[in-house]
């Protein structure tokens, strides 16, 4: 096992990332400096460094979602240093990032949001089910998804879970007029899924092996467990929609109640 796992010190790998690049990048220069008399300016070789921290980070396993974060850091830095900003406006933009992104550090789920045609797909599914179904959304992002399906089936029951602090308060504040709509500050392994009759999320690979143990074991027969593209690694989906967006997405769907699964 390597000694810096993805899933684990996502945190750990982008710095390993930044520091071997730094130095690959300063070798590079210093190899270029006494061979040629190319002058490199301080953004062009910025940008060098970038590439390759986004190069290493994704050659080590990280996400995609990394990727703009280990290629742009350091120009960003090379960048600000043009501009008179105040330290506090850099330390709100790092802090705000960070309060929407939370789960990515301690759950490994990123901030993913459900896009239009996914959601259209989602809502065309739900349709056929009774008015009143009991719907939850684990990780429900910036609420978009939660308040336009609880305004196309107002006799139905949504309920959102969210645990990234600013994204739970923008999520809260857009679902709060919603009569039928609920958002809670609260973990999704905390999370009772029995009274459920729909288990919507879109998290990441990481959590879905224990997710699905969660759903069989709570979820009563009947239910549909419905996750966004990730799969469950070993059980087959008994449903599987495909939607017509650039990612290539499908909902993939599930009955954990039944215990058609071992």
């Amino acid at each position: 096992m390597p000694a810096l796992s993805p899933s684990r010190s996502p945190v750990l790998l982008a710095l390993f990332s930044q520091v071997s690049s730094s130095i690959i990048t300063w070798l590079l220069l210093l190899a270029l400096a006494r061979t040629t008399d190319w002058p490199i300016g301080l953004l062009p070789a910025a940008w060098v460094q970038g590439v390759l921290a986004g190069l290493i980070g994704h050659s080590f396993g990280l996400s995609r979602w990394w990727l703009p974060i280990n290629l742009c850091f350091v120009p960003g830095l090379v960048l600000m240093q043009g501009h008179s900003l105040p330290p506090w406006l850099l330390l709100a933009g790092f802090t705000a990032l960070l309060l929407l992104n939370w789960n990515a550090l301690t759950e490994r789920v990123p901030l993913y949001l459900t896009g239009t045609a996914a959601e259209q797909r989602l809502s065309q599914r739900l349709a056929q089910l009774p008015g009143d179904f009991r719907f939850i959304d684990l990780g429900s992002g910036l609420g978009g998804t939660l308040v336009r399906l609880s305004r196309a089936y107002p006799s139905a029951h949504f309920v959102g879970v969210e645990t990234a602090p600013l994204t739970f308060v923008l999520c809260w504040l857009r679902c709060l007029l919603r009569r039928n709509c609920r958002v809670r500050f609260r973990s999704i392994w905390r999370q009772p899924l029995g009274e459920h009759d729909v288990v919507y999320c879109f998290l990441s690979p990481a959590p879905m092996p224990a997710l699905w143990q969660k759903a069989c074991a709570e979820m009563r027969p009947g239910a549909l467990l419905i996750s966004n593209s990730f799969g469950v690694p070993g059980v087959e989906p008994q449903e599987i929609l495909p939607v017509d967006d650039w990612r290539h997405s499908r909902l993939l769907i599930w009955r954990p109640g039944d215990r058609y699964a071992t």
